[in-house]
């Protein structure tokens, strides 16, 4: 099956290192990007989304109230939040839930750990 991975920044530039460093981890996964929380929701009642990459800080709705609005429809999807802010309460936040927090610059090395995690998590609930 394919695994589909949603990712979300207002930074078009952002989109694209996220994208280069999700392919060059798992090249068969579907990357989808939306440039909003407002897209990322109506992309998310489309289509089948399977990971999600959410912004911390963008202009219409924040990272965290994103991941939260997916946890209601989605609870076991695996949500990570990338931030520059790496505060010990975005952090708490973060965890609270349950998301991993990765800090900007997003590289390959970054991603390593909730890629690697999210594909065992998936393979685990059979997707």
């Amino acid at each position: 099956m394919t695994v589909t991975v949603l990712v979300v920044d207002d930074s078009k530039l952002a989109r694209i290192v996220a994208g280069k460093a999700i392919a060059a981890l798992q090249p068969d996964w579907t990357r989808v990007e939306a440039g909003s929380a407002a897209d990322a929701l109506g992309i998310v009642e489309t289509q089948q989304i399977d990971i999600a990459i959410l912004d911390f800080n963008m202009p219409d709705k924040d990272g965290l109230e994103l991941a939260s609005e997916l946890r209601v429809d989605y609870p076991n999807m695996p949500i990570a939040v990338i931030t520059a802010n790496v505060q010990d309460e975005i952090i708490a936040r973060v965890r609270a839930l349950n998301a991993t927090f990765v800090a900007k610059p997003v590289t390959q090395e970054a991603l390593t750990g909730f890629i690697s995690g999210a594909a065992l998590r998936l393979k685990k609930a059979g997707t």
